[in-house]
């Protein structure tokens, strides 16, 4: 029976770190998968709180500055009622 060199012996101990490397590779992978995931949830819910503060802004932006009438008022206004 042979006995293993000192080549195989090296060989089989870089498959065993490589196959460790992988390992943890594989779960970084797995959770930076998970961390998009919940990065593309929080992202749609930026959007929707972005969406809600711009029409809150509109809404008090037209409250705070009224658009300049433009000089004639409609009947519903207090116009001339002929």
């Amino acid at each position: 029976m042979s006995h293993p060199t000192n080549a195989t012996q090296a060989k089989d101990r870089l498959y065993a770190q490589l196959s460790t490397s992988l390992k943890g590779m594989s779960r970084a992978v797995v959770q930076t998968a998970d961390l998009l995931e919940q990065l593309q949830t929080d992202l749609d819910a930026m959007k929707m709180l972005a969406a809600i503060h711009a029409a809150q802004f509109m809404t008090v932006a037209a409250e705070l500055n009224p658009e300049p009438e433009t000089g004639r008022k409609t009947a519903d206004e207090g116009g001339d009622h002929h």
